[in-house]
């Protein structure tokens, strides 16, 4: 194992597959490696958010829906008045990280508890391929007041700076993992193209996410992955511990950081501000 990093078999907690009477409409795949999100998952691109306070007040209330452990959730509360932040999971809100214009709730996407026409905009970060559509553009509908915007995005496969390296991690997500992807992964697969927003869509420049990681860190990312989680249930073994022993030949110096790179796909509608829609 490369410079002592050790990924070696965990217990996957029954937390991601127990059932409850959130089941049907909650898929909790990342409530028992809610640390691990917080750590080792990528930020959004500051660009994003300062384009969303173009198309908003300032003073604007922002529902940020399954927000998970707040990683939108912190830079929309430096920009906007207030946000509630929601998500199904108990264990990712209170992992999130605090901020005094943000509010942490436990609710699910179809199920808001806001208020008839309240908040001004809406965001879904990595997480509108999990909802009961049908039902959450219906909440969507009942809280966004006229005039609003809904924003959802998502990012894809990532990018690994280096020939063999970025090999060996499209070979992981494919083909070792590849089995254990829940089937709404497709719609991030596929940029979002078959879902249609409640509203009229409006044009988005292109953004990215990137960031530098050395290999436990990218390590780490993996570890989050629903899918790498699910392939510890049915076999009751890390699929890292390989991984990092071959990533470890070909990296060099575990220290040294490489460019990782992810495309956002990001998708934007306004409700109309006449009556005429609701």
């Amino acid at each position: 194992m490369g410079a002592g990093i050790s990924w070696g078999p965990r217990k996957a907690g029954p937390c991601c597959w127990r059932g409850s009477k959130l089941s049907q409409v909650f898929h909790d795949h990342f409530s028992c490696v809610a640390g691990s999100y917080s750590a080792y998952r990528p930020h959004y691109p500051a660009e994003l958010f300062d384009y969303l306070a173009k198309l908003v007040p300032r003073e604007a209330t922002v529902w940020d829906c399954a927000a998970g452990n707040g990683q939108a959730t912190v830079d929309l509360a430096e920009r906007f008045g207030r946000v509630i932040a929601t998500d199904g999971s108990a264990q990712q809100i209170s992992s999130a990280t605090a901020h005094l214009g943000a509010e942490y709730r436990v609710a699910v996407a179809e199920a808001s508890g806001l208020a008839d026409q309240s908040v001004d905009l809406i965001t879904v970060a990595q997480a509108l391929h999990w909802f009961d559509l049908d039902r959450f553009f219906a909440e969507v509908r009942r809280v966004l007041k006229p005039g609003g915007v809904l924003a959802v995005w998502a990012y894809g496969t990532n990018e690994v700076e280096g020939e063999e390296v970025n090999r060996l991690v499209q070979d992981y997500y494919s083909n070792v993992v590849g089995p254990y992807w829940p089937p709404e992964r497709v719609l991030v697969e596929n940029g979002y193209e078959t879902i249609t927003l409640p509203y009229p869509e409006i044009s988005v420049p292109a953004f990215r996410m990137e960031t530098s990681w050395n290999l436990e860190e990218l390590l780490g990312y993996f570890s989050t992955w629903s899918a790498t989680n699910r392939y510890i249930k049915a076999n009751a073994r890390n699929p890292l511990e390989p991984l990092a022993e071959t990533l470890a030949e070909v990296w060099g110096d575990a220290n040294t950081r490489k460019l990782v790179v992810w495309p956002l796909v990001v998708k934007m509608a306004k409700k109309p501000s006449s009556n005429q829609t609701s």
